[in-house]
């Protein structure tokens, strides 16, 4: 479905067809979000906008939204309605909004309408359409624009990258999952695959432009290629490991249910893949994982994890957890300090379960209290700290490779980067050293980092 209203506006006021101005793109969300703002700006771009490093000096803003949280969406809406003295002081400004908040058609259609200075609202599935979008907005209309179907993958697309030293290739769109608490398949649309050849092509061109470390993204990689004929996540590793000059390959998200033994094979065995799994479990109690329509129990996640440790004894595991699902009980939620104390997690991002509109969790009975649901998180966060600690500690004294990611400058420069294994270092080091690939020491532990000394010879 594509909707559109069309409101005058004086054209005067507008930055003329075809002339400069500067764009800021300001995202929310995943991963994913930020490949498409790097489409969006790609497309901007190719308009003859320039970048702008405020909004305050921006002749067109965008806002890239996320529905997965409610605190995401009420952050946006905050946002736009700020905005409103600044257009008001500079009539020329064109103010879009996208991505997988305007796929909710409700939520489009009241953003649309509480705030009318908005030029254009769409759909994250209408991104390639942003050049006529703001050609619109030029010509004095506004636009609203959602599409439920025929959801296509544009390879062709020009993209500006925002990572130093690590570029995003997404293999897979969409989700098949239906967690009952999650939106993303009602916004990005069921699973479509990219051919394996166009992944490979991109790696290639990003190698060339000087990028040695590349993430594969999908809303589920461990489910590409099953809309393919004859292509697999592990194959995919594969193809993508033999590109010359490629150092390290990255990867996110993983759903447990679709982790293969052969994936875990390709990782262990391909020397560029880094040994890092980010494997949501959302929760360690078998009741609420039914409930959640996650489709593994506790026991498959933990074979999973020891399958993981036995195959590569440097693997480092992250995750994501929900508390207050609704339905859960204490001991649910023990369930899930249990399996958090057993598995050890490196880091984890844990939330407050919110309900999202149109999903099957938000109409279920047993709702859980806010106030349970916080001191919930509180016991949790404290237990991930310690183990998060705990984790940390066998490295001091080791050595590794860290690919510099940036240099804090204020005051005496300290360098920051990953090893392999996804463990963030600090060191000091120069504003040089970004992009290399450098020895460290660890010396000592922060809460969710290490801190390392710089050894003598880079491995550039």
């Amino acid at each position: 479905m594509e909707s559109n209203n069309m409101e005058q506006k004086s054209p005067e006021s507008k930055i003329p067809r075809g002339g400069k101005g500067a764009y800021y793109i300001e995202t929310f969300g995943c991963q994913m979000n930020v490949r498409d703002s790097e489409t969006a700006a790609g497309l901007l771009e190719t308009l003859g906008y320039e970048p702008s490093q405020s909004k305050e000096t921006a002749d067109l803003i965008l806002y890239n939204t996320c529905c997965v949280r409610d605190h995401a969406e009420k952050r946006v809406f905050g946002n736009i309605g700020a905005l409103k003295e600044q257009k008001d002081e500079n009539p020329n400004l064109i103010i879009g909004v996208f991505g997988c908040m305007m796929q909710q058609k409700e939520v489009a259609e009241k953003l649309y309408k509480r705030f009318p200075f908005v030029d254009m609202a769409f759909g994250t599935n209408l991104l390639s359409r942003l050049p006529s979008f703001v050609e619109n907005a030029q010509s004095g209309a506004r636009t609203l624009a959602i599409e439920e179907d025929n959801i296509q993958i544009e390879d062709d697309l020009p993209s500006i990258r925002t990572g130093k030293v690590n570029a995003f290739v997404n293999i897979n769109y969409g989700c098949d999952n239906f967690c009952t608490y999650c939106i993303v398949p009602y916004v990005r649309g069921r699973e479509r695959s990219r051919e394996p050849q166009a992944v490979v092509e991109e790696v290639k061109r990003l190698v060339s432009e000087g990028y040695s470390e590349i993430t594969l993204l999908g809303q589920n990689v461990n489910s590409y290629g099953k809309d393919l004929t004859d292509a697999s996540f592990a194959e995919l590793l594969s193809l993508v490991s033999g590109v010359e000059g490629l150092r390290r390959i990255r990867f996110m998200t993983s759903h447990p249910k679709d982790l293969s033994d052969g994936m875990i094979a390709a990782m262990a065995s391909l020397p560029n893949v880094c040994h890092h799994v980010h494997l949501p479990l959302q929760s360690g109690s078998n009741e609420i994982l039914k409930r959640m329509n996650r489709r593994y129990t506790r026991e498959d996640y933990l074979g999973i994890v020891q399958k993981l440790r036995a195959a590569m004894d440097d693997v480092e595991l992250t995750t994501d957890i929900i508390v207050g699902f609704p339905g859960e009980t204490e001991l649910d939620f023990q369930d899930t300090l249990d399996l958090v104390e057993r598995v050890g997690f490196s880091s984890a991002f844990t939330f407050k379960y919110s309900p999202r509109k149109g999903t099957r969790a938000a109409v279920m009975e047993d709702q859980v209290p806010e106030a349970i649901k916080r001191e919930r998180l509180g016991r949790l966060n404290a237990l991930q700290e310690r183990k998060a600690r705990q984790n940390n500690e066998p490295y001091v004294g080791k050595s590794g490779i860290v690919h510099v990611e940036d240099c804090d400058t204020r005051g005496e420069p300290v360098c920051y980067g990953k090893f392999s294994n996804f463990k963030m270092v600090y060191f000091p080091g120069q504003p040089e050293l970004v992009g290399q690939y450098v020895p460290v020491t660890i010396t000592g532990v922060r809460k969710n980092s290490l801190i390392g000394q710089l050894e003598d010879k880079t491995h550039d």
